[in-house]
């Protein structure tokens, strides 16, 4: 089971394997019961960590094993501090969106202070909103600017649970570790998905590098061993192999 798999085994459950239901995950329709119960739990309990998410990005994303394979992501953000932010990471933004990851945001602060052998699972933002392939959909420009300022000098670790662009119906095999689009060829976005997104959104990602000019980056986007990926053209796989236990008491 490792996340460089491009092709698991066909379950029952996989597109691959001629499942109905497209990529739709495996199940039975949501039953009343739980719809009623779902809408009770909303009224009674406070779902704070749900409720502080704050903002949503759409970006796109590269697996770290094979930067060929590149999907479109829905980032929504709540933040920990001014330092620290925390991100579930979906492949839409609507109710049917399947929950594909998580994402660490740090700033150049919190990085400088990660090992090296840690800075390595780590990719700089400066070039993906100076491109203009992180949007905060419906936000004006003038009220996004503020907010790219930010996050152009910051880090992220993202580690993919579901790899949807395999057609896998439900999150299969090991995580994946992402990367971010880089001002290298080995590092680009598929045009066709960027036009997709743009179409989606009415954006001009050509035109955005123009309007955003005057976004300071840092002077070195890349301290430490951040993008290691593209420095030293080695990705990072994720493999799941026994390992021996560490048993509090004997089985029985």
């Amino acid at each position: 089971m490792a996340s460089s798999n491009e092709k698991p085994l066909p379950t029952p459950i996989s597109a691959a394997a001629g499942g109905s239901g497209g990529n739709a995950p495996p199940g039975r329709p949501t039953t009343v019961d739980s719809m009623l119960l779902d809408k009770g739990a909303a009224m009674l309990q406070a779902l704070r960590p749900v409720k502080h998410i704050k903002q949503h990005v759409c970006t796109f994303a590269l697996y770290a094993h094979d930067p060929r394979r590149q999907v479109e992501t829905h980032h929504f953000v709540s933040r920990l501090n001014q330092d620290v932010l925390q991100c579930a990471v979906y492949d839409a933004d609507d109710k049917h969106a399947r929950l594909i990851g998580v994402e660490y945001i740090v700033s150049r602060k919190i990085f400088d202070s990660l090992p090296a052998e840690e800075q390595r699972l780590w990719h700089s933002h400066a070039h993906e909103i100076k491109a203009g392939l992180w949007v905060s959909p419906h936000v004006p420009g003038m009220l996004e600017k503020a907010e790219l300022e930010k996050m152009a000098g910051t880090f992220g670790k993202f580690w993919c649970t579901w790899q949807v662009d395999r057609g896998d119906r439900l999150p299969l095999g090991a995580p994946a570790l992402m990367v971010s689009p880089q001002d290298d060829p080995a590092a680009d976005v598929r045009p066709d998905l960027v036009r997709n997104r743009d179409d989606k959104y009415r954006y001009s990602t050509t035109e955005l590098p123009a309007a955003r000019a005057d976004v300071a980056v840092p002077a070195e986007p890349r301290p430490g061993q951040a993008d290691y990926w593209l420095r030293h053209r080695k990705g990072f796989a994720v493999d799941v192999v026994p390992h021996e236990m560490k048993c509090h008491a004997p089985f029985p």
